[in-house]
Order: C-alpha cells, then structure tokens, then sequence
C-alpha cells in the first residue's frame, strides 16, 4: 500500500516515499524473484493457483505524482500496480490532510496516461469520504457514481475499490459489492477480511531492506483465503 511519490520531509502523515526509496523497494522486490502486479491480476493469478512470486502494488488517492514519479519506476523494473484515484476531485488536492502539504491529485488526463501504461485503475469514492459514517446518498455516490465516472474516463469500469481512511463497515462493503466492484481494499485486517476487505500493508520512507524482510514474513499470517472466497463471489454473480 503505497500513496504518494516524492518529497518525504514534509509530510506529518509518513505516506509519501521518495523516488529514490521506491526505486530501491522494486529493486529488492525484482531481486528477490517478485514481481509487482495490479490487484486484479494478482486475484485471477490466486484464483487458478499461479500466484507464486506475485506482490499486488496499490497507490491510494490518485496523487498526480504517480505518473510523474511512480510510473517510469515501475515500467523500469517490469512492474505494474493499481491506482485508486478520485474522480470527484480531478485536479485537485488532497484537502482531507490537514496539516500537512497540498498535493495535486491526477486530472482525466492523468488517469488515462496511466491506463494507458498498462496500470489498474480503481475507485477510491468519489471525495474521500469515510464511507462508515455517510448517509445513503453519500454512500451510493461514493460507490456507484465514482465507478461510472472512472468507467467514462477510461472507458473501462474498475474492479475495484478502496475505502478511504481504510474505514469499512458491513454497511460500506455491501454498498461496494452491489456497486459491480469485484474486490474492495482496506488497510489491516479486521472481522470483515475478504474479497471486500482485503488487508494491505503500508510501504513508506523508511521501508529498507530489512524492514520489506520483516514486512514479507509477517504478511501471510493476516492475509485472507481468497481464492475460494474469489470464485464463491464470481459463482454468485
């Protein structure tokens, strides 16, 4: 789980990295037989038992810098990832991180540059809001609205979904899956751990080498068993 790409010094959050630290992360990754791959692709490779040396990479909030930063590292090192952007805030900025910096976040343009690149584009809502305390036209206008929106610009609709704030109810996991996302992401693992709450673990600055060995081994005993749960969802639809 992956944010924002560029300066670090100045940011109370610690969700940016910086392109030199990234360039690193991928390197460590590739060196050690990984390859990092876009949600979707990592869920269908678990779903027919050829997930062996797969990493799925996400960037939440759709900061412009991905395409700036993220994006030539990633083609560098044969990687591709998931971007969960906004797109009710296209060229904007990230005004629910306060204090802390402006950043700009991806326009149409930007979204389809990185579509384009071969990256998965999902939905991260609409304005980045708290999907557990929104009312029921906020909730189906985070989910449904935000898909349409995407599905517009890309002329694709996203799989998938990222709760902002990583705050994921019952209540906000039905909403996505009546949506038509097949998969929803939230930050750890929780009651709700599954298709529709997939647990992550954050990368940032200080992420070296030993902190990726430590982060590897530690992560499979909070990951979900998803490809059963993968093919129930697909067999119900």
């Amino acid at each position: 789980m992956y944010h924002s790409v560029g300066d670090p010094m100045d940011d109370p959050y610690r969700v940016t990295v910086s392109p030199a630290r990234l360039d690193r992360q991928l390197r460590w990754l590739r060196g050690h037989g990984l390859t990092g791959v876009s949600m979707t692709e990592l869920l269908r490779a678990r779903e027919l038992g050829r997930a062996a040396g797969l990493v799925g990479l996400t960037f939440d909030d759709g900061y412009a810098d991905f395409t700036e930063h993220a994006l030539p590292l990633l083609r560098r090192h044969g990687c591709t990832a998931t971007v969960f952007a906004l797109p009710g805030l296209l060229g904007g900025a990230n005004d629910w991180d306060r204090p802390g910096p402006r950043k700009p976040l991806l326009t149409a343009d930007g979204i389809r540059e990185a579509a384009r690149a071969g990256m998965e584009i999902g939905s991260h809502g609409l304005l980045h809001r708290d999907l557990t305390t929104a009312d029921e036209e906020t909730l189906h206008r985070e989910t449904h609205h935000s898909r349409t929106l995407l599905r517009d610009i890309t002329g694709r609709a996203p799989e998938g979904f990222c709760y902002p704030y990583g705050t994921v109810d019952p209540r906000a996991a039905e909403a996505v899956r009546t949506a038509g996302y097949r998969y929803a992401c939230a930050t750890g693992a929780g009651p709700l751990t599954g298709m529709y709450a997939l647990p992550r673990v954050h990368i940032g600055e200080r992420d070296t080498t030993w902190r990726l060995r430590v982060k590897r081994a530690l992560h499979p005993l909070r990951r979900p068993r998803t490809p059963r749960a993968h093919r129930a969802q697909r067999e119900d639809r």
